[in-house]
């Protein structure tokens, strides 16, 4: 695992989730959202985000977190990428961390985001949330369709299924590191 992807609605936990890992595996952490967005919730320029995603993936290691298949090139990460996470909750759960993430970090910038782009009330955000499974959960399917045989696909529907993942990867580590 040196190219992982992780993947998922807003909400399910995927930022804690790619953080953490890149803690336990000390594999660079690198934010979509903090390439995307420019200070004041701005929109980067398509071909300018995809050039610097596309230079972050030309690293030989990386746990990227977010979706943004359509651009930041979307098939160059899927190609190059040795696993992806993808975090399937329902919407409940993704709804609830959206709401917590809020009332823990309202008008402050998160550690993933970027600069000058504090937590907000975002009703047209909320909606994305609500509409994610329907929306933008079959495009995710479609992009996993382009995975090869040698890349894993692994799928969390519940958030201690990721907890327990990492448990996994810190006790192979212990293990590794006594013999």
């Amino acid at each position: 695992m040196q190219r992982v992807l992780v993947m998922g609605s807003s909400g399910s936990g995927k930022s804690t989730f790619a953080r953490r890992l890149s803690e336990m595996t000390g594999i660079p952490f690198v934010s979509l959202d903090a390439l995307y967005w420019k200070p004041g919730w701005v929109e980067s320029d398509k071909a300018e985000f995809g050039e610097r995603v596309a230079a972050v993936v030309r690293q030989p290691q990386w746990v990227i977190d977010g979706n943004y298949t359509r651009h930041g090139a979307g098939e160059l990460r899927r190609q190059v990428s040795d696993t992806v996470i993808w975090f399937d909750l329902p919407r409940s759960s993704c709804m609830f961390g959206v709401m917590k993430r809020i009332a823990s970090s309202y008008g402050q910038v998160r550690p993933e985001m970027a600069e000058g782009c504090p937590e907000k009330i975002d009703f047209e955000f909320f909606r994305y949330v609500w509409t994610y499974r329907r929306q933008q959960r079959p495009k995710l399917l479609s992009y996993f369709e382009g995975l090869r045989a040698d890349q894993s696909l692994v799928c969390f529907t519940h958030r201690t299924q990721a907890n327990d993942y990492l448990s996994e990867i810190a006790l192979r580590q212990n293990r590794a590191s006594i013999h």
